[in-house]
């Protein structure tokens, strides 16, 4: 069986080119190995479907597959299925293609490649030269594809070729109507929309002395036709290379042209998956967040824009080494002689580690002089390929903080390049200042960002803003920059009140606490050991002080920017993009909302996405976040956020989790108001299974939340001033559908303190025990109603109330708030003194009869409870003197 197939995501050159084919292999097969572009797929349903014979992969058999025809691709990774076909041996492959070379490309039997501006081009070629006969309707198609390939003729890869082709097909009766519809059909209200958000997301970075604009957008929803909106932004702009990102639903689409020789969007693409040539080139990737893939795309086209920098041309040579048997000593001599920092350290001719001067001097100081060098190299180390990139030098210099790197020739140690070598070209290199697209004053450093002093003013108290303003003007004083940060902005432009203020210092945030606190009058509580401070004021109002990190790589290679940078890095360590806006507080940007990961986005579409594929790795503690944010807010988890949480729970990476840390998660979940829908989306996402055994949350637990909300509500109105700490009861409700082995389990792996257990345990027996036995005894008084609720606290008192189904139980213990709780006698151990009676056990009995008496309204006044005293205290004399003349 013979088979014609193209590329996944197949345009309209891919199936041309399989229309042309198929005239060359009348007897193959015509199968697409994926999906199609929209517009091809809504073309192929009206016309093409009719016409000719596509096969559907499912359907096919592919072990009987004997020769494979290839066209408009030749690489594996782009043809799906039929990967594993062409690896078959004994298969005839056809190619016909005109894209570049790539490094997992088919090899064929026959292979027809040249660089024209279309695949279709080719084959329309060898149909001419065959004398083949086209139908008109064949000769449309087939113009189609070069059409759409070429740009209309307008891409710079379009050849004279190209243009005989078309004049043939033309002859052949090809309808130009049709191909006005489909190439050049007016955009939708949505493509428009998407095309507005492209030229204001768009800035141009110099690099490497080439002008590359690069865009970024994000919907929640599939937008058709990406490619020809980023076509439309390349000539508005007139663009000699453009990079355009979209995140639409799960995926992220990567689009790029290129007008010039010195970038081959094509080679960029197949890093992230994709393909094309190089003046157009597109890839679908999944695995990456929006900042990810943008971030990935600097890393490459640092080192694939030319002239690259490699190692050959940062390393130093010759390279100053040591032998692994010689003494510090003699290391130390080396170092100082020709004032280096670290050097190789060699056996032979082969590296074996690396030395370092300050791991010289602490052996000096402790007398090591003649010890080897051997004994305390770092083995530790990284190499590098004498054409290792900038991006992979950067990678172990910067964030591995490895101090030289060595460099090798095959096995042959050849150079070094130290931290100084790459400084000195980051200083020298200045063709990484990005400009933005338009001179438009929201953009710049800090990414998008806009003035809200309105919204500040509209939503804070007047002297929390003054508070702002003051930190501001201290940190300008300092030479400091100070920014609010996280919740509070999130909240703020929410419009839902949050006083919880953490403002991040790029500077010594401790230094900066300590005098703005001398000054203010205040007291700063300081934690050296996370460079954190907090300002206490009188009206118990606190602000978190927290230190930013110092500099940050805008991308690899990039000159550090001290000014936002460190900023940018603190923020990038948060968990959410809702969680990384800021707003500037020094006087000359007092206002400004800093926004570098699309925030702002995300809150105006109500959805929670992580900034990078690894956040529920490093802290499993979001995947709770994210849930409580989600109900909290009336937010969505975005799809790919979703699914690294699912992937999350699956790792196990939960049961990973510090007992207190899961436990503090879970409170700030009860602490909603209403935290049953966060219990359910922990269900769904697999939380529950790894918080507890079996099903301990099932229908009846979710109805017992129900009604815990119900009789907190009521209690929070019944006693406006009275504190609760309702989350209790929600952890009572949470826990009590355990069994009792596993509720010790729960227990043990929230590694509450033992008292809280025991307090837990003690409350699930005497709730029991009360519910049972003691209120479902006959009509009792309110004094016995008083003891037994007695030494239940609120919390667990309404956990009572929502867990009995009995009204009359309900009332008990509404009766008991009410009017028996705070029952006390107005008499107390003076007044007992002062009537004669002797201190001892007595007083006790005596008090506590008293109160049971005034709960059950047999005394009124202070002057029945002193009769009732006197009286009790006379019969317990005279039981005493009784007893007495019993003995004798």
């Amino acid at each position: 069986m013979e088979v014609i197939t193209t590329h996944l995501n197949a345009d309209f050159d891919a199936m041309a080119s399989m229309v042309a084919a198929k005239k060359l292999y009348p007897d193959a097969v015509l199968v697409f190995p994926g999906s199609q572009e929209k517009n091809l797929r809504d073309f192929f349903v009206s016309t093409a479907g009719y016409l000719f014979d596509f096969a559907k992969l499912k359907g096919l058999d592919l072990e009987r597959i004997e020769r494979l025809i290839l066209v408009d691709t030749r690489q594996a990774s782009r043809i799906g299925k039929f990967q594993d076909v062409a690896a078959r041996p004994g298969v005839d492959i056809h190619i016909y293609d005109h894209h570049p070379q790539a490094d997992d490309d088919v090899r064929g039997s026959l292979e027809v490649i040249r660089p024209v501006g279309a695949t279709v081009t080719l084959l329309t070629h060898i149909l001419r030269q065959r004398g083949v006969s086209i139908t008109p309707e064949e000769a449309t198609i087939l113009i189609l594809g070069i059409f759409e390939d070429t740009g209309s003729f307008t891409f710079s890869s379009t050849t004279p070729e190209d243009f005989r082709a078309a004049a043939f097909l033309l002859e052949q009766g090809a309808d130009l109507n049709v191909v006005a519809d489909l190439v050049t059909r007016e955009l939708t209200s949505e493509q428009v929309a998407l095309l507005h958000e492209l030229l204001h997301s768009a800035r141009t970075y110099n690099i490497q002395g080439v002008d590359v604009c690069v865009a970024t957008v994000s919907v929640d929803r599939y937008v058709g036709d990406f490619a020809v909106l980023v076509h439309k932004l390349k000539d508005m702009e007139n663009l000699d290379v453009v990079f355009a990102l979209a995140r639409m639903e799960d995926r992220i689409y990567l689009v790029a042209r290129s007008r010039i020789p010195d970038v081959n969007v094509g080679e960029i693409a197949a890093y992230f998956g994709g393909g094309g040539h190089a003046t157009a080139a597109s890839a679908t990737i999944k695995d990456l967040t929006l900042i990810q893939a943008e971030d990935r795309l600097f890393e490459l086209l640092q080192s694939t824009i030319k002239p690259a920098v490699t190692a050959r041309t940062l390393m130093s040579s010759p390279v100053i080494t040591i032998s692994a048997d010689a003494t510090l000593a003699q290391a130390e001599e080396l170092m100082v002689r020709y004032n280096i920092n670290a050097m190789p350290v060699l056996e032979g001719d082969r590296i074996v580690g690396l030395i370092n001067r300050q791991v010289l001097e602490k052996a000096m100081y402790h007398g090591l002089h003649e010890e080897k060098v051997s004994d305390y190299m770092n083995r530790d180390f990284a190499v590098i390929g004498i054409d290792g990139t900038l991006v992979e030098i950067q990678k172990h210099l910067v964030e591995h903080q490895q101090r030289i790197l060595p460099v090798l020739d095959g096995q042959a140690l050849v150079g070094v390049i130290t931290r100084r070598d790459l400084l000195n070209h980051l200083i020298t290199d200045r063709s990484r200042e990005p400009t933005a697209l338009k001179d438009d004053p929201g953009f710049g450093p800090w990414g998008r960002r806009k003035n809200i002093t309105n919204v500040l003013a509209e939503q804070l108290p007047r002297d929390i803003i003054e508070l702002l303003r003051s930190l501001g003007e201290h940190a300008e004083s300092m030479g400091y920059k100070v920014y609010a940060v996280g919740g509070f902005i999130r909240d703020l432009l929410l419009r839902r009140p949050n006083l919880d203020i953490d403002v991040v210092v790029e500077g010594d945030g401790i230094q900066f606490a300590r005098t703005f606190a001398e000054k203010a009058g205040i007291r700063a509580r300081c934690h050296k050991k996370f460079n954190t401070a907090v300002l206490v004021f009188p009206d118990e109002l606190k602000v978190d002080v927290a230190t930013a990190r110092l500099e940050y790589y805008q991308y690899p290679a990039a000159l550090p920017i001290v000014q936002f940078g460190s900023l940018k890095m603190d923020l990038y360590r948060r968990d959410f993009t809702i969680n990384t806006l800021a707003v500037a507080l020094n006087p000359k940007e007092f206002g400004n909302l800093i926004d570098f990961f699309g925030g702002q986005k995300d809150l105006k579409e109500k959805a929670i996405r992580v900034l990078h594929n690894l956040s529920f790795v490093e802290d499993p503690t979001r995947i709770l976040r994210a849930i409580r944010f989600e109900q909290r807010f009336g937010f969505r988890v975005g799809k790919q956020t979703a699914g690294l949480m699912r992937n999350a729970v699956k790792m196990g990476l939960i049961d990973r989790l510090g007992g207190q840390r899961l436990f503090h998660e879970l409170q700030h979940i009860f602490m909603e108001e209403d935290p049953l829908p966060a219990i359910r989306r922990m269900g769904e996402f697999g939380v529950m299974d790894a918080l507890c055994p079996g099903s301990c949350f099932d229908a009846k637990a979710e109805r017992l939340f129900v009604k815990i909300k119900e009789v907190i509500l009521w209690y929070k109105l019944s006693f406006l001033d009275e504190p609760l700490e309702s989350w209790r009861v929600y952890f009572l409700g949470f826990l009590c559908r355990l069994k009792p082995d596993d509720l010790h389990k729960v227990l043990s792996r929230l590694d509450l303190p033992q008292n809280a257990r025991e307090r837990i345990l003690w409350t699930f027996q005497r709730v029991n025990d009360v519910l049972n036995d003691f209120l479902r005894l006959p009509p009792l008084r309110p004094s016995d109603i008083y003891r037994a609720l007695q030494p239940f606290g609120p919390e667990e008192l309404l956990f009572m109330m929502a867990k009995t189904n009995r009204e009359e139980v309900q009332k008990a213990i509404s009766y008991y708030f009410h009017r028996y709780r705070y029952v006390k006698p107005e008499i107390g151990g003076k007044d007992l003194k002062a009537l004669g009676i002797p201190p001892g056990p007595l007083y006790t009995k005596i008090l506590t009869a008293v109160r049971d008496a005034k709960v059950n309204g047999d005394v009124k006044s202070r002057e029945d409870e002193i009769r009732m005293a006197q009286a009790m205290a006379a019969a317990a004399q005279a039981e005493e003197a009784e007893r007495h003349a019993g003995h004798s």
